[in-house]
């Protein structure tokens, strides 16, 4: 009778967006078991870790009804393409999460571009080309910098801001000599990024918040563009006017394209702009969940309790339960942490008191010290009642982190 109330959960992932949900969930007194298939070594110390790969629907979908799972919450991109939610939903198993198809637009960069064209909703300028001499032909004759992405996301790979020729066309060759089937070609616009976050039952839709992304490695916006490096909520530089019309323009006109095609959007809809300086945006992309690098951020100002409200939009009563998200009036940042080389010895974790910290995946030697990987390897994230408080303890906290090769960028939040 004690765990009459109580919830388990299954979160589907392996990364540090996993990890901070993970927590997030730890947090909450409704919950009886929190298991993260497959997960990575650090979860395991808030959850259970199950050995079942994203991809393996059917597996999973055992799992949950051996286990009698009451919830699963598919945060991993892997899992969404593989149509999860579709699959779940089929067999009558709760999941928060879009299927496969009405998630299309956020998973595949050649179709975005395509829709968001279609739905007059402003993009920056592109062509996406399935062979290398159309996609050379169009580099003799762009302005630069562009930016060449790949049709699907590649573990950070995918994606290049290229500021003349002779670097575009390498790394095109580069693309398709690696057998990719569409190549993105579009123009590079300058501006404040931002990723607008809401959340759907298909119908309805919220905003969450926004959150300040910083996506090349380098200060200054220099050196390798990524899938995102740091961040901050919220981000005071984006107007409630402008949420607005995002949510009105953008998102619901996504979920009423999705509608006269009899699809259902479930989940949370990140969409990744840029605010010019004449105050007008323009849509990059979309995302089916947070990321990684704002995701610890982003929960960290939430106040309403994750699992009622993922619950409310799967069982169909999101749009009687909510008029709004609560969130806090506090600042959070978050700074990713990479490392060059693998296998050296990281120490001065145990001097953090204020951070946060959420691992990309953690590995440890036989005396169960923490190694590098070579790559990303942990969100920093913290958060305080000022935005600059906020960043002073971030950047406290990250001095104590010590290993031979660490990298970050030390102006999130200027």
């Amino acid at each position: 009778m004690a765990n009459e109330n109580k919830k388990k959960v299954l979160i589907v992932g392996n990364s540090a967006k996993e990890h901070a949900l993970a927590l997030k969930f730890a947090s909450y007194d409704n919950m009886e078991k929190i298991y993260v298939a497959p997960g990575n070594a650090a979860i395991k110390d808030v959850a259970e870790l199950v050995d079942i790969r994203e991809e393996n629907v059917q597996e999973l979908l055992k799992f949950v009804i051996d286990n009698s799972i009451d919830l699963t919450i598919a945060s991993s991109s892997i899992a969404i393409k593989n149509d999860i939610a579709d699959v779940f939903q089929a067999n009558g198993q709760l999941i928060f999460a879009p299927t496969a198809e009405s998630s299309k637009f956020a998973l595949n960069n050649a179709f975005c571009k395509k829709f968001l064209y279609k739905l007059h909703i402003p993009t920056p300028r592109f062509g996406v080309f399935e062979r290398a001499q159309q996609a050379m032909e169009h580099l003799t004759s762009a302005s630069y910098p562009v930016v060449i992405k790949t049709e699907e996301e590649i573990n950070g790979h995918d994606r290049q801001a290229c500021s003349t020729l002779n670097i575009a066309k390498t790394f095109v060759e580069d693309l398709f000599a690696r057998d990719e089937k569409k190549v993105i070609i579009e123009e590079y616009v300058y501006g404040h990024e931002f990723t607008l976050y809401a959340i759907t039952d298909g119908y309805q839709a919220l905003p969450i918040g926004v959150a300040a992304n910083y996506k090349f490695m380098s200060e200054g916006d220099g050196g390798f563009l990524t899938d995102g490096v740091g961040a901050y909520a919220p981000d005071y530089k984006v107007s409630a006017e402008v949420i607005n019309n995002i949510m009105s323009n953008v998102v619901q006109n996504i979920l009423r394209a999705l509608e006269r095609q009899e699809l259902s959007y479930l989940g949370i809809i990140g969409v990744n702009g840029i605010l010019k300086n004449d105050g007008k945006y323009t849509i990059l992309e979309f995302k089916p969940f947070f990321q990684d690098h704002d995701c610890a951020c982003m929960l960290s100002l939430i106040e309403e309790n994750l699992y009622t409200l993922f619950e409310a939009c799967a069982v169909g009563s999101f749009v009687d339960d909510y008029e709004e998200i609560r969130t806090s009036g506090a600042s959070s940042i978050a700074c990713v942490v990479s490392a060059q080389t693998d296998d050296k010895v990281i120490s001065g974790l145990d001097l953090i008191e204020d951070s946060q910290i959420n691992w990309f995946n953690r590995v440890q030697n036989e005396y169960l010290e923490n190694l590098t990987k070579k790559g990303k390897l942990m969100t920093v994230s913290t958060y305080a009642n000022t935005l600059s408080r906020a960043k002073t303890k971030l950047y406290d906290d990250i001095e104590y982190i010590s290993f031979e090769g660490r990298k970050y960028r030390s102006d999130i939040g200027k």
